[in-house]
């Protein structure tokens, strides 16, 4: 009998060692409403019955029937266990589904409906992001090479977050170890910068934490042990279920953690939406629970969570059923997203169309990514998909490809405004296409040259009148001309008498640029803007 007791607690020491080990690479946590806990209950089992088994030697049993007799009497608190655990969890997938909660998947997203001319401003682009991720990893990557002390420790994660920092708005990312040698050697001082890249200058730096007087990142998903971000959150939070954590950066310039925690608030597994978020020092590791965020946080709630929100929204909105026939007034999101900062903070784009899919939207989503306020305005058009195809149309000899677009406000007209990226991704031109009527495609070279484009093809359309056009004039006599091709584009540079700058000016735009001579006596008709090169958009001779 003692020999007995002593296998049975045994076992159990076993189990719990794996367990322990099994708990501190997995990291679920103790929280009834994650399906992580239920792989550790049923690993639990698995392990105490196999050890069971193997140490008493069931495995040489003679019939089948002292096999069953031994494995009942050593495995059967375990299975009731995992059988609990079991329907409990069907149970839960039961009570969670959308054919019974159908309101409450509706109801999980508020939506207001919002004018876009008279509550989205117009449109300014000292402030509009013209990189997509893709871009912005790649000038991450290229700035990081120039910077031999830590190309050869360390790697630039592809994890950028947009961010709007005083108005700016950044992708950042973080560092990390090369390898399991180059993190023994540098553990000590942790990861010594970050990277920002300024989406609308498209200018890369990397931040070292030294010339911010402070130390290192030692506490990140590129860490190992106890200083590995999800295994320090675990420790701290055991039953908080997370979602991916984000680097942001506070007005300090201080790297910060945001680890939005994520609650199911339809029955057990259903209706998953964000309480608050942990703000883990990058630094320190110091973890604090906010359950409102400070308003320098942007991103709390990721933009596949708000549009999964919406789809319920707008699939349900009839009931469960309807969702399945008949589909009346039901709209789901598109297949893309873009960012848009306004406000000093970070709003999350997507179109929304009818369910059938006939490639145009109905209208437009922004929500914003800290409180989820989340508006759709009215605008039916284009499907972003048709308007980047149209704007690649435009340069297929160049064989550009368009960034995802966003959504602006340009003279009152909701307007796709898109980045056309080479093979590359590097930014090259910009596009901007009417929503409404998508054959009206401006290209430029700059964004000031774009818009000034697309202004004239809204004016000469009758949607937008004079007053939308750019009514800057410089008249003076020429003092230099400079030409380029620029990707097959002929471009004028124009100095004026008296100016030490110059003006550019596409040949396609104005005809007569090309035919321009020192002396010559000019109108240049231009945006107003300052530096050491200005765009025109049309050249009056005479």
């Amino acid at each position: 009998m003692k020999s007995k007791t002593g296998r049975i607690l045994t076992n159990l020491g076993a189990t719990v060692l794996a367990g322990l080990i099994y708990f501190y690479i997995k990291l679920p946590a103790i929280n009834l409403q994650d399906p992580a806990l239920y792989h550790f209950a049923i690993f639990l089992a698995a392990v105490f019955c196999a050890l069971s088994i193997v140490r008493l030697g069931l495995h040489r049993a003679k019939t089948g029937f002292e096999l069953w007799q031994s494995v009942k009497k050593q495995c059967l608190i375990p299975v009731i266990v995992c059988g609990a655990l079991f329907a409990v969890y069907i149970f839960g997938q039961v009570i969670s589904a959308p054919i019974f909660r159908a309101g409450a998947y509706r109801d999980i997203l508020s939506v207001r409906d919002g004018d876009f001319a008279g509550e989205v401003a117009e449109a300014s682009f000292s402030n509009i992001p013209m990189l997509d991720q893709a871009s912005a990893v790649r000038l991450g990557d290229r700035k990081m090479g120039e910077l031999s002390d830590l190309v050869s420790q360390f790697e630039v994660a592809d994890a950028y977050t947009q961010i709007n920092r005083q108005g700016v708005p950044l992708r950042v990312t973080y560092l990390k170890y090369g390898d399991f040698f180059k993190w023994w050697n540098n553990r000590s001082q942790g990861l010594p910068a970050y990277i920002t890249v300024d989406m609308v200058t498209q200018e890369a730096n990397v931040v070292r934490l030294s010339d911010l007087g402070l130390g290192g990142i030692k506490y990140s998903p590129s860490e190992l042990f106890g200083r590995k971000l999800e295994r320090h959150l675990r420790f701290n939070y055991p039953t908080f279920i997370f979602d991916t954590a984000t680097l942001e950066i506070d007005d300090s310039g201080t790297p910060f953690w945001v680890c939005p925690r994520i609650v199911k608030t339809i029955g057990l597994f259903g209706g998953t939406d964000i309480r608050g978020a942990v703000l883990v020092n990058a630094i320190t590791g110091e973890c604090v629970w906010h359950d409102n965020p400070p308003t320098w946080v942007d991103r709390v709630y990721n933009a596949e969570l708000i549009m999964r929100q919406y789809d319920y929204h707008g699939t349900y909105v009839n009931g469960f059923f309807n969702s399945l026939i008949g589909q009346r007034d039901v709209t789901v999101t598109t297949s893309g997203y873009n960012y848009l900062a306004m406000d000093d903070d970070v709003y999350m784009y997507t179109g929304v169309t009818s369910v059938g899919g006939d490639e145009s939207n109905i209208g437009f989503l922004l929500s914003n990514q800290r409180t989820k306020e989340t508006t759709y305005y009215a605008a039916a058009g284009a499907i972003e998909n048709s308007a980047q195809l149209s704007a690649q149309g435009m340069v297929q000899d160049l064989g550009y490809t368009a960034t995802f677009p966003l959504l602006l406000n340009v003279a009152g007209e909701p307007t796709y405004f898109m980045s056309l990226k080479d093979a590359s991704q590097l930014v090259k031109q910009y596009a901007m296409v009417n929503v409404r009527q998508y054959q009206i495609v401006a290209i430029g070279t700059t964004v000031t040259e774009c818009e000034a484009g697309y202004l004239r093809l809204l004016s000469s359309q009758g949607i937008a009148g004079e007053r939308s056009l750019p009514e800057t004039e410089v008249t003076g006599v020429v003092e230099e001309l400079r030409t380029a091709v620029i990707e097959g584009n002929t471009r004028v540079y124009i100095r004026l008498r008296g100016d030490d700058f110059y003006y550019a000016v596409s040949v396609a735009d104005s005809e007569i640029a090309a035919v321009l001579s020192e002396g010559d006596r000019v109108t240049l008709q231009t945006a107003a803007e300052e530096g050491e090169l200005r765009s025109a958009f049309n050249v009056i001779k005479g």
